[in-house]
């Protein structure tokens, strides 16, 4: 991951901003106190939390692994009127 000293980083802010955003590689800034921080796209952090918000219901990452497996011919087909 690359580093840059919070000092460098408002120089650069607009051109760190969108290299962010265009490679998806989070950025650390780093500061003289030891209290770093990260900078990641909005893209990337919305993935983050749907990612954690799914792991955090139960059975789910183990029915996403299990279909992943199912061969693509065996699922059922989506009809936009049915009910769950």
């Amino acid at each position: 991951m690359i580093a840059i000293s919070v000092t460098k980083a408002r120089e650069k802010i607009y051109q760190i901003l969108a290299d962010v955003n265009n490679t998806s590689q989070p950025i650390t800034i780093t500061n003289n106190r030891g209290k770093n921080g990260v900078l990641i796209s909005e893209e990337d952090w919305n993935a983050i939390q749907e990612t954690l918000y799914l792991n955090s219901i139960q059975g789910m990452t183990e029915s996403i692994i299990e279909a992943g497996r199912e061969p693509l011919e065996e699922c059922p087909v989506y009809v936009q009127d049915e009910e769950w």
